[in-house]
């Protein structure tokens, strides 16, 4: 049911007349991760004790109308049935594309993600009904690019590539093979590492957090490489070179030295299964299959990748049009959708696939922490208080959502952080709904009347919560204003430029994460070049800087801890919930199963479009059947 108006005006009444009342905790179920290690490797083993996910088929169509059958091998993935060639992926990025090439920005969503290739990827082989979070652990990565890969020593990580691979058939590469010296140009060129580039790239300020210890990337022999380290972290050099981000795009070395750079969609050259045919700004990317491409599907040694005959990306940047090109089949599948959406979804077209699993991250409220009023914690302690999150969270949410808050860390990922039934009482008060207490701490800070202020939001967020968030703070006295800008704008504005002169939102992005434990170890650091929060703690730095020297995982855990719990007490930022991310695809998709969440907003998920764009296909007859 669409909750929108109702609902705030409902929560403005609400809020002005209940009294105190205390945080329940509802218990959760988590999952549970061990990991292990030994003095020559990093070895990661995993046991998941959660069935969080849940997927719905809202009718009986799409098993009525299959002609796919089990390849009966006695795999759970023969209910996904037989994969079948032809026809045309269809997705939505929420973003144009404005970059062609890794030098220029680690992390703007680009079209690149579909025809370059990185060295690592997932297991097409997991299920994802037993793992769903963003942190992969390294027992669950895969080579891509890279065949094997060992440590020579604790500063030296050689990766041996695949035999076989070629750059798709395009000047001037012209098809040649794919060999250890295209690793060493892309990095060369990245870091200034050699081959005549002696300065980083300016774009890739993020990934130079990490890659300034990175002191040379060698060619052995035709297919082996060698990356020396300053540091001897076997975690943190395994996550980041088996990262998913698009510093580990590698770019064919022939089109840089042709054109001096691959920023012209025209020169786009990669290993990967698409071939990217045209490009209009602001509307579409085309895709043809590579028809030399090297991959095979695991779960089907024979077949040869990709199944499409095609690739499109249209260039949709809000949520209803691109619900509406859904309901009409013009797009095969879209994420990233509220509750509400999908409820208004499944009224109008009960066809259609639904999965819901946890977001990768929290909603949060993240101020500047070095601008009046928001350096004074006490502030942001009452604007935590001032929040009735297990109202929000059987209220907004309906209940799907757990009530608790969180720290930088999921409370999911056991193990690797500070879940809320660890916090003592004492934290968990100041995360209990109070306005009573909210309004004596503004008092001490020296707003007795509260203040006005203004929070910039990515449109595609969910404006109807921060309508709620607004009226919970002005019942303690703080009018929030709400601005809103693109996706684009608002990484450009924010996330890139700091420009935000109070509060800043974009639904998943700062707490209860779900990444790689030292992508968050970056978050509130003082020099991370996207730190918009302009956090500036001594603590944090210095876990940072005590995670880089951890010689044990069980160590690097205990550091982990630590900030998530300097994190909370210092409420850096102000926690709503966890909300259900949800995906709805077309019946006639087969072989998703949420893997890449944030593939149609262009998000991280997107990073992987190589890998998994390259492994799904499409029922024909069921497709034709239903009238597209």
């Amino acid at each position: 049911m669409k909750r929108g108006t109702i609902w705030i005006v409902l929560t403005c009444l609400m809020v002005t007349s209940l009294v105190l009342a205390s945080c329940n905790k509802t218990t959760t179920t988590m999952m549970s991760t061990t990991m292990t290690t030994t003095s020559t490797s990093t070895t990661t083993t995993t046991k998941t004790t959660t069935t969080t996910k849940t997927t719905t088929i809202t009718s009986s169509t799409a098993s009525t109308t299959s002609t796919t059958t089990s390849a009966g091998t006695g795999n759970w993935w023969d209910s996904l049935g037989k994969p079948q060639y032809g026809g045309t992926l269809t997705i939505r990025y929420n973003k144009d594309a404005v970059n062609f090439d890794p030098y220029n920005v680690a992390s703007l969503g680009s079209v690149e993600f579909a025809y370059y290739e990185k060295m690592f990827a997932d297991d097409w082989t997991t299920d994802q009904s037993t793992y769903w979070l963003t942190f992969r652990p390294t027992n669950l990565v895969k080579g891509q690019l890279a065949q094997s890969w060992e440590f020579a020593d604790p500063n030296t990580f050689v990766i041996h590539l695949r035999q076989g691979i070629h750059w798709q058939n395009i000047s001037p590469a012209n098809g040649r093979e794919f060999i250890a010296d295209d690793i060493v140009a892309h990095f060369d060129r990245l870091y200034g590492l050699g081959n005549g580039y002696t300065t980083p790239s300016p774009g890739q300020a993020a990934s130079l957090v990490v890659f300034s210890n990175l002191i040379s990337v060698t060619a052995n022999d035709k297919y082996t490489v060698s990356f020396k380290w300053k540091i001897s972290n076997p975690e943190l050099i395994m996550e980041n070179i088996m990262a998913t981000n698009t510093p580990l795009d590698i770019e064919c070395p022939d089109a840089v030295n042709q054109w001096g750079n691959v920023n012209d969609w025209h020169h786009a050259i990669g290993t990967g299964p698409f071939i990217l045919t045209d490009f209009v700004s602001g509307s579409s990317a085309t895709f043809i299959k590579n028809p030399n491409y090297w991959g095979h599907d695991e779960r089907y040694p024979q077949n040869q990748l990709p199944y499409f005959d095609g690739l499109k990306i249209l260039i949709i940047p809000d949520n209803a049009t691109a619900l509406a090109a859904l309901r009409t089949g013009k797009i095969d599948v879209l994420d990233g959708l509220s509750l509400q959406q999908v409820q208004n979804v499944e009224k109008t077209y009960p066809q259609i696939m639904q999965i819901s699993i946890p977001a990768s991250s929290a909603e949060s409220v993240d101020p500047r922490n070095d601008v009046k009023p928001f350096n004074d914690i006490r502030v942001r302690q009452a604007m935590q208080l001032a929040l009735d999150l297990p109202t929000i969270a059987k209220s907004y949410y309906g209940g799907t959502v757990s009530p608790d808050p969180s720290t930088l860390t999921s409370n999911y990922m056991l193990g690797w952080g500070f879940p809320y039934d660890q916090w003592p009482q004492d934290l968990k008060d100041q995360y209990a709904y109070n306005p009573t207490a909210a309004k004596a701490l503004l008092t001490a800070a020296g707003y007795p009347d509260g203040f006005n202020t203004d929070i910039v939001c990515d449109a595609n967020g969910d404006l109807d919560l921060m309508q709620i968030v607004k009226s919970y703070f002005a019942v303690v006295g703080i009018n929030m204003e709400i601005r809103t800008l693109d996706s684009a704008a608002w990484a450009s504005f924010v996330q890139q430029g700091h420009h935000q002169d109070a509060l800043a939102y974009r639904n998943m992005m700062t707490l209860g994460a779900t990444f790689d434990p030292f992508h968050m170890l970056t978050t509130f650091l003082s020099t991370y070049a996207n730190n918009f929060r302009m956090t500036n703690d001594p603590v944090v730095d210095g876990c940072y800087t005590q995670a880089y020297a951890a010689t044990s995982i069980d160590l690097l855990k205990q550091i982990i801890k630590n900030l998530n719990n300097e994190v909370a007490q210092q409420h850096f930022s102000i926690s709503l919930l966890t909300a259900q991310a949800y995906s709805l695809y077309q019946p006639w998709l087969k072989g998703y199963d949420a893997q890449i969440f944030g593939i149609s907003g262009g998000g991280a998920g997107a990073q992987l479009l190589f890998f998994y764009s390259a492994r799904f296909w499409i029922d024909q007859n069921m497709k034709k059947s239903m009238g597209h």
